[in-house]
């Protein structure tokens, strides 16, 4: 699914209208019934509910998703936010329906005293600006927005909280934009649902159907993609009855020190799972019974260090290796590190300590095999490109990482992006907050090596692990809640991820 910038979106209403054809006031109407429908189920007869709307294209969606509401008997009020000389046409054109209306409760209101009491029992319907500002909200607007959100009331947004831009917020200011409970946005999501400091504008949100023409969103350039279970399907290799375990690649974990076994040991248990032939684990000798009676299936090689990793001769000799989980960062470990990037030729998986050790060697990144991902959090993240003012500005960083040393990079978070080295982003639909616990990255970067070494490129390897990953937290908290969900229980469900998206 694509993600399309401001002037993509008006581009595609606009082709619509054109092409299919229709009337740009019947495909308001059809982008409101979407959202009619959808609001209804979270509505009660009971409910007091005001629907704030400014003068252009997106007040012209509340006014009739008031008139909609209305007639199916629900108690509304409407308002006529004034911040122009004119509306938009079909802004009009539906004024003079719910104006029609004999129930209709319509009131215009121009200044801050006009604006009704707002009892936190209300629900409240944002039709303000939508996705339509090109700057910060101020004046008479931003009152009424502040307005809203001092009253405690549930509110839903239409297309886009009021104020929030739909790309960069760098330069907004915070206090003017609602904060929205709910957001149903048209058609696509809009990049700026993607970072995590704008979650308290959108609250939960959800993409709404409206039937632009999607011929032409498909020949739309865009750096941004929102991963599907459809991405997954065309590059997945079924396995066939002749096929053994060499087909399907040998893989080399290097992972675990002393205290930090259960990393290498939760990585190890998903790559397995995620389909590879063999596994081997390299780890310090104190860990050897914790490994080998942790994954039976699994083979062990033992480092020459009681504690931590500090060599391993002919690496070239796997499928494919990753590196980090529980590793440490012993000075030892760091050499290793060192001449185990300069002598690997293949793409690596590289995560936790192993990025840390980058983080404070950042020469040693040019040294990384081509194509190679790495899986850093937010804060390792960091420590490798630098402290970041906001979600827009760490992935403009990520881009350029991945772009400058020819690497993906998985930047994990609420929507885990992929980022490849052409600067294309992929964010994933997938997970919950569950996944919020010691252990799970460990299970991504396993489940990331797995693939690699069954012979699947860098980019699907990244992109099929973190939907996976997340697809397999989201079946576990239909059994448990997410506060009780462990890495472990990520590994248990891999299996019915990879059922309900490719069987």
């Amino acid at each position: 699914m694509k993600i399309l910038n401001t002037q993509q979106i008006r581009d595609t209403d606009k082709y619509t209208i054109e092409n299919e054809p229709i009337a740009s006031i019947d495909l308001m109407e059809r982008a409101s019934k979407a959202f009619f429908d959808l609001v209804k189920k979270r509505l009660k007869k009971q409910d007091k509910i005001r629907i704030f709307c400014g003068m252009g294209n997106n007040g012209g969606d509340g006014l009739a998703v008031a008139r909609m509401l209305i007639k199916t008997g629900y108690d509304v009020s409407a308002y006529k936010i004034i911040h122009s000389d004119k509306s938009s046409p079909d802004f009009a054109v539906n004024e003079e329906r719910l104006k029609k209306l004999r129930k209709a409760d319509f009131t215009e209101i121009s200044n801050k005293k006009e604006l009704p009491l707002i009892s936190e029992k209300d629900i409240i319907i944002d039709a303000l600006f939508g996705s339509g500002l090109s700057r910060p909200l101020e004046g008479f607007p931003a009152e009424v927005v502040m307005h809203i959100n001092k009253s405690n009331a549930r509110v839903i947004s239409i297309d886009l909280p009021s104020g929030l831009f739909g790309e960069n917020n760098t330069d907004n200011i915070p206090e003017n934009i609602i904060r929205a409970d709910y957001t149903f946005t048209f058609q696509l999501p809009k990049l700026s649902f993607m970072f995590p400091e704008n979650d308290i504008y959108l609250g939960q949100w959800q993409v709404l159907d409206i039937g632009l023409d999607q011929e032409f969103i498909n020949r739309q350039d865009t750096s941004y993609h929102f991963l599907v279970k459809e991405d997954l399907l065309p590059f997945y290799k079924y396995r066939r009855k002749f096929d053994h375990k060499g087909n399907f690649g040998h893989a080399l974990l290097i992972a675990g020190s002393y205290g930090k076994s259960g990393a290498a040991v939760l990585a190890g248990k998903a790559a397995l799972k995620t389909g590879t032939g063999l596994l081997t684990t390299h780890i310090p000798a104190a860990n050897y019974v914790i490994q080998q009676s942790s994954i039976p299936e699994g083979m062990v090689s033992i480092d020459e260090n009681e504690k931590f990793f500090s060599g391993i001769k002919n690496p070239e000799s796997w499928d494919a290796v990753g590196i980090g989980p529980g590793l440490d960062k012993d000075p030892a470990t760091q050499n290793a590190l060192k001449l185990l990037i300069q002598n690997v030729s293949r793409p690596m998986v590289l995560d936790a300590d192993a990025l840390n050790i980058l983080a404070e060697n950042p020469t040693w990144l040019s040294f990384l095999p081509p194509g190679s991902i790495l899986t850093p959090h937010v804060g390792e993240f960091e420590r490798l490109s630098g402290k970041c003012l906001n979600g827009w500005e760490r992935l403009e960083k990520a881009r350029e990482l991945a772009f400058r040393f020819r690497c993906f990079v998985v930047l994990k978070g609420a929507h885990t992006a992929v980022v490849t080295p052409d600067k294309q982003v992929l964010f994933n639909s997938t997970g919950n907050p569950g996944m919020a616990s010691g252990g799970s990255g460990d299970v991504l970067t396993g489940m990331i090596l797995g693939l690699l070494a069954q012979g699947y490129s860098p980019q699907y390897s990244s992109i099929a692990a973190v939907y996976l990953h997340g697809l397999a937290a989201d079946l576990a908290v239909r059994r448990k809640p997410a506060e009780s969900l462990l890495a472990s229980d990520i590994i248990n469900f891999i299996e019915r991820a990879i059922q309900k998206v490719y069987y």
